[in-house]
């Protein structure tokens, strides 16, 4: 006589007559998904943005004539990859800022990094750009242009060789090819948010009262 007791399938609960809408799973976030690309393609890609940056120079004092001794024939950084003087920011891949940021200026290179397209990345050129440099004291000086801009790559010197910028580009296009997009724009922690790229630096200033000022 067989004792086994007999399995009793699981019970399946009975649809809902009022059609309630069924409990599906928490969507994945794209950047999850995105990685399961082929590894192939990731390459091809990295490889692409890596060897065409077309360069927006954003010249602010000195260090912009060493970018432009880059560019000339004698250190010729076209032969990396790297395509000067892009028609505007809505065309370019790379923003290189050169020179002292200073308050006044900082909205307007704000506001053109907010205009190129992503992905984009950014070199800060010299010590002015860096940390404020010789002027890191005045009272109209940007302490550095990574108070309201992210930096990719810092090149040093007062003012650097062409030969560093050619060393900071080759740094750039490593950390380019070894990127994931998922990683760098799936999660926004580590780069500042869309409302504070565009919200204001300066705070304008007060109207004046009626009857000052000889009104």
């Amino acid at each position: 006589m067989d004792v086994t007791p007999a399995v009793t399938p699981a019970a399946t609960p009975a649809p809902d007559p009022k059609g309630a809408p069924v409990d599906l799973p928490a969507p994945q976030r794209l950047g999850v998904l995105s990685r399961l690309a082929p590894e192939p393609m990731k390459v091809v890609l990295n490889w692409g943005r890596r060897y065409s940056l077309w360069v927006f120079n954003f010249g602010l004092a000195c260090c912009a004539i060493e970018f432009i001794a880059a560019s000339m024939a004698r250190h010729d950084f076209i032969r990396l990859g790297v395509i000067p003087f892009a028609p505007g920011p809505r065309q370019a891949d790379l923003m290189i800022v050169s020179g002292t940021v200073t308050d006044k200026m900082a909205p307007a290179v704000k506001r053109l990094y907010e205009q190129m397209p992503e992905p984009k990345y950014v070199i800060s050129f010299g010590a002015c750009s860096n940390c404020g440099g010789p002027y890191w004291d005045s009272y109209a000086v940007t302490k550095g242009v990574d108070q309201i801009i992210p930096v990719d790559v810092y090149v040093p010197g007062c003012p650097p060789r062409p030969e560093a910028l050619l060393q900071g580009i080759l740094k750039l296009q490593e950390k380019i090819a070894r990127e994931s997009l998922a990683d760098r724009y799936g999660n926004s922690a580590g780069r500042p948010s869309v409302a504070y790229l565009q919200s204001d630096l300066v705070s304008p200033p007060p109207a004046p009262a009626p009857g000052v000022g000889g009104q």
